[in-house]
């Protein structure tokens, strides 16, 4: 036997019992005749004690150990005289009787403490070793719990977890797929989905009603803080359902994950649509946890004789309150924010509504102090306040603002991570036109059905059609997102045609898909959350990386194994694959 307990679980009411622990030496202390040894596993740490004048040869092999040995010890179970109140086994330690060596550790590269001194690169080689520290643990433990109550939740509600194919057909729309080479087919390829949305659809053709999936995804694009190569859905799909039966059964689902794991009751969330949140954020992911909506100004603030703005196509402010105080240095920090060449702004307009009613702007010389009241008051604006306003293309502009607005919100405080603002935005538009290909895209995907009451648009005017879709968002995160789906296979057509697709085409790729909606295709909808992103989320980190296991870095790769990799030219010759070696 390795163990009767666990390092987390022995308490007062075990005083003179003999237990034996296993576990890693987390930190050893040696004091005279006396060493401590702190045991650690994943439940918890004890402290063992060996003396040296009850057992010489004992306290001597103790202090032989090092720090992450694998060990086993066989004591007695005292109460501790200084007690510890930051262990749950504080009150408590191990007379020790016997000591194992179950095996010997090297030094490790880093502590093993909540805050190490390992860096990213060398934390994520090491990352066998990482998972053994209390903060990452952590968020696996969550991360688990997080998934068992969506299983709960959603087999209350009658769904059913089914497992889709991993290797199926590539259908290059939206993000570029993983390929795989397929052996007994030469020259032919595999693709590793992206999601599992064809086969959820296929399912409601099937009659499953309602499907769920805790199911790996994989996409071949550029990594940032809240996406990997591969990442986890929680992917969904039902029939019979309207936008409204969607929002609200997986509504339901977020609140009983905050209910469950933050012991919070949360409100109806709000709902606003993509035309409003570009509008009044330039995002259609808006964070909620502050104010300072966007006032556009074009009309009031034309005619003065400033370029910038008479020549700009839209000129829209935020308003921040009390901060008229901020100081030149800061307002320059502001306006090299905006600057970068990843937000794009050409400058930063401020205008300083003093506590004394007075005003102290970048643009004095084009606007009286009369002016300026009227867009403060636009601005609802009071006394101590700061506005900022931007100008130039439409698009550019609100992203810019948008971006100047979540950095005010940081400065000031107003992002905390314990403050939750959902709410779900609806009516994207269906499709996004694309200068470069000059063809219109899906927004969403090909499959998203268009608001009822505007499918006459798709004739004469198919960038104004709406979409059926929905997204998710909690303070500033995209959670998850979806759409009723097409299921009327002449609809479908027309959708593919508007993207393009010649009629060879959209059977090549989505062929059994279209065979499918022939055989009695119900209403259906559905969306998928980001497993990663909801875990993050809960557990208040800045990257979805920090709870996986076993991540990739910001390049794509698997520090610690070294993938990707290069493969043996027998198997690359199995697989009728040349690789070319560039030349020196």
């Amino acid at each position: 036997m390795f163990r009767t307990h666990t390092c987390g679980e022995l308490r007062l009411n075990h005083i003179n019992e003999t237990v034996i622990l296993s576990g890693w030496v987390q930190r050893i202390r040696k004091m005279g005749g006396m060493t401590f040894v702190d045991l650690r596993d994943r439940f918890g740490i004890t402290q063992l004690v060996f003396n040296q004048d009850k057992n010489a040869v004992l306290f001597d092999q103790a202090n032989r150990i090092g720090r992450e040995w694998v060990i086993q010890c066989k004591g007695v179970v005292a109460e501790r005289s200084n007690k510890n109140q930051h262990l749950d086994t504080g009150d408590i330690e191990i007379i020790a009787i016997e000591l194992i060596i179950l095996n010997e550790s090297k030094i490790p590269p880093f502590t093993i403490e909540d805050d190490t001194d390992g860096g990213d690169d060398l934390r994520m080689e090491y990352r066998y070793i990482d998972l053994r520290r209390n903060a990452v643990r952590r968020n696996l433990e969550l991360r688990h719990l997080i998934a068992l109550e969506v299983r709960k939740y959603l087999h209350e509600f009658q769904f059913l977890e089914v497992e889709t194919p991993v290797l199926i057909k590539s259908t290059p729309e939206g993000a570029r797929d993983f390929v795989v080479p397929s052996r007994m087919n030469p020259g032919e390829f595999y693709a590793l989905p992206q999601s599992p949305q064809l086969y959820k659809q296929l399912l409601m053709i099937a009659g499953f009603d309602r499907y769920f999936q805790i199911v790996k995804c994989f996409r071949d694009e550029d990594l940032r803080a809240d996406r990997q190569p591969e990442f986890t859905q929680i992917d969904c799909e039902m029939s019979f359902v309207e936008q409204d039966d969607v929002l609200n059964i997986f509504e339901g689902m977020m609140k009983h994950l905050f209910k469950e794991i933050h012991h919070m009751e949360m409100s109806p969330f709000p709902r606003i649509t993509y035309a409003d949140a570009m509008r009044l954020y330039g995002s259609d992911k808006p964070d909620l946890r502050f104010g300072m909506s966007f006032v556009e100004l074009k009309e009031l603030v034309s005619g003065h004789q400033f370029a910038v703005f008479d020549a700009a196509d839209y000129v829209a402010g935020i308003c921040a309150s009390e901060c008229s105080t901020f100081t030149r240095k800061q307002l320059d920090e502001l306006t090299e924010f905006v600057k970068r060449p990843q937000i794009g702004a050409k400058g930063l307009v401020y205008i300083k509504f003093e506590a004394d009613g007075s005003f102290k702007s970048s643009i004095d010389k084009f606007y009286s102090s009369e002016d300026l009241k009227g867009i403060a008051n636009a601005m609802n604006a009071k006394p101590g306040d700061l506005m900022l306003v931007l100008a130039g293309e439409t698009k550019k502009t609100q992203k810019a603002l948008s971006e100047l607005r979540l950095e005010m919100g940081n400065r000031l405080g107003l992002r905390k991570k314990n403050d939750y603002a959902p709410l779900w935005v609806v009516d994207f538009p269906l499709f996004e036109w694309d200068d470069e290909t000059q063809r219109f895209y899906a927004m969403h995907h090909a499959f998203t059905s268009p608001k009822p009451e505007d499918i006459s648009l798709l004739k004469s005017d198919p960038g104004k059609v709406r979409a059926n879709a929905y997204d998710m968002v909690i303070n500033g995160v995209e959670l998850g997102g979806g759409s009723i789906r097409i299921h009327n296979s002449e609809l479908q057509h027309k959708i593919f045609q508007i993207m393009g697709f010649s009629e060879e085409e959209a059977q090549f790729k989505f062929g059994f898909l279209m065979d499918a909606f022939k055989f009695g295709a119900p209403p259906h909808g559905g969306l998928a959350f980001g497993l990663d992103r909801i875990v993050s989320l809960f557990a208040g980190l800045d990257s979805i990386r920090d709870c996986i296991a076993f991540p990739k870095n910001n390049s794509g790769r698997d520090i610690m194994s070294g993938a990707p990799s290069p493969i043996d030219m027998n198997q690359l010759k199995e697989l009728n694959l040349k690789i070319e070696v560039p030349e020196e």
